[in-house]
């Protein structure tokens, strides 16, 4: 017998710590989970699930509009707000049984309360001690809230957002990432006046140039107030509003004040230190590429060791690492070519590197191809809404290396592009392979002039 309780004690039921539990049980290996919030962590509570359901209820406002381009008459449409949330709610709560139930199914113990690290091989919940061979930290990150007076008292994160009583019709986004983009869209697509402020000359930093100038220009059309080289110097409460106070002297009255400027892996008060595990200056858990901390019984994985924050990298790392300490098999999880989206009104979606990084590392030079139209589906509709697709390929090799989209749908299309890319898919074959008509996924196959080297 075992000298532990467990062999395994995972601290956090997000994506990447059920994935590593289940996957280490059906393995054989006896486990516990500790969760204190919510099965499915970020992702499916206050993330990317609720996130994107809210999306797709803004989305409707613009199907309205375009309806009329196509013959349909729409009278007195309005928004309900309570109930968007309600269904939200109860999708969120179908959720959460599911990943107790995946637990559960695979022989999985469960403690819900809140756990620290004692030890080693010691994990405290709830005043209560357990030990374990070895201890899996899967606690995510969190987002957060700036110093500047009244941000803490009256800003709201995307924690808040999703349990708002009353729906806020004068928005201020602070941020300028992909979460601070999508929740501009969404509220902006429900009805309300949105001013997106960001520190920097340009919104999504990291992605590739063209998608970012392009991205500005649409959400601009769309209704949206986006300043650039802006923050906020301050909140007031005044009456039943807020007050925003800018850095260029300039003050927004609002109702909500939400900030999406980033998230910091979740490590404080898990007793890292005294345990002697090492964290980085972000809070981050240093690991080595088996997801191994400076305790060699201690493991870390996710956003928790801030490297690729993705649910779907998450899941892959907790899979790859139950196999290789209770399934005997030893495999990695490939980084390359990660496809990533953005579910902002018009939504983005991405694969492999941007021209920028592309121009700077391959030395045989660089050929782009890049198309901007209107598509298909507002020829009638009259919205004044584009597409823009770019290919990044290797001149040496003529491999694909980057694929950049913006565009309604281009969150559906990248995966299969982010299949070809690991095959190793040429220009060639691209230029090989017959179009889908009419879709604007087709344009892929039909790029055939490159763009001018930069001068």
């Amino acid at each position: 017998m075992s000298q532990y309780d467990f062999d395994l004690f995972t601290i956090g039921a997000g994506s990447g710590g059920v994935r590593a539990s289940r996957i280490a049980a059906g393995h054989g290996a006896r486990v516990a989970v500790a969760e204190e919030r919510y099965f499915g962590g970020t992702c499916v509570n206050v993330g990317c699930v609720p996130k994107k359901l809210l999306v797709y209820g803004a989305e409707y406002g613009q199907a309205f509009a375009d309806a009329a381009g196509y013959g349909w008459t729409t009278e007195n449409v309005r928004h309900d707000w309570n109930a968007l949330i309600a269904a939200k709610d109860q999708e969120i709560g179908r959720l959460n049984g599911i990943y107790r139930r995946l637990l559960e199914g695979s022989g999985v113990t469960i403690f819900e309360g809140r756990a620290s690290i004692v030890d080693a091989h010691t994990v405290q919940v709830d005043g209560k001690r357990v030990t374990a061979e070895r201890i899996l930290v899967a606690t995510g990150g969190w987002p957060e809230l700036p110093d500047q007076p009244g941000a803490r008292e009256y800003g709201i994160t995307s924690n808040e957002i999703f349990y708002l009583k009353e729906f806020p019709r004068r928005v201020v986004v602070a941020g300028g990432g992909y979460i601070a983009l999508e929740f501009a869209g969404l509220f902006n697509g429900l009805g309300a006046k949105v001013t997106q402020l960001y520190r920097g000359r340009q919104i999504l930093r990291g992605f590739d140039i063209d998608v970012r100038e392009f991205v500005a220009e649409e959400v601009r059309k769309s209704g949206i107030d986006l300043r650039v080289n802006t923050v906020i110097d301050r909140i007031e409460k005044v009456g039943d509003g807020l007050i925003a106070h800018l850095s260029d002297g300039t003050v927004l009255e609002c109702d909500a004040v939400i900030y999406a400027i980033g998230r910091k892996p979740l490590t404080r008060g898990l007793g890292l230190e005294a345990a002697g595990v090492e964290v980085d200056e972000a809070g981050a858990i240093k690991v080595n590429d088996q997801y191994q901390t400076s305790v060699p019984s201690i493991y870390a994985l996710g956003d928790v060791t801030n490297r690729v924050n993705l649910t779907p990298v998450a899941l892959a790392e907790g899979h790859v690492l139950a196999d290789r300490l209770y399934g005997n098999r030893s495999r990695d999880v490939n980084y390359d070519n990660i496809p990533t989206a953005v579910f902002s009104i018009p939504p983005v979606a991405t694969v492999g590197i941007t021209e920028e990084r592309a121009r700077a590392t391959l030395a045989g030079g660089v050929d782009i191809y890049r198309t901007n139209f209107k598509p298909m589906r507002h020829q009638l509709s009259g919205r004044d809404q584009r597409t823009f697709m770019k290919l990044v390929v290797d001149r040496a090799t003529q491999k694909v290396v980057g694929c950049h989209m913006v565009g309604a749908d281009t969150p559906e299309m990248i995966q299969g592009v982010a299949v070809a890319m690991n095959a190793g898919a040429t220009k060639q074959v691209c230029d090989n392979t017959i179009g889908l008509h009419p879709t604007a996924a087709e344009e892929f196959v039909t790029l055939r002039t490159k763009s001018p080297d930069p001068v």
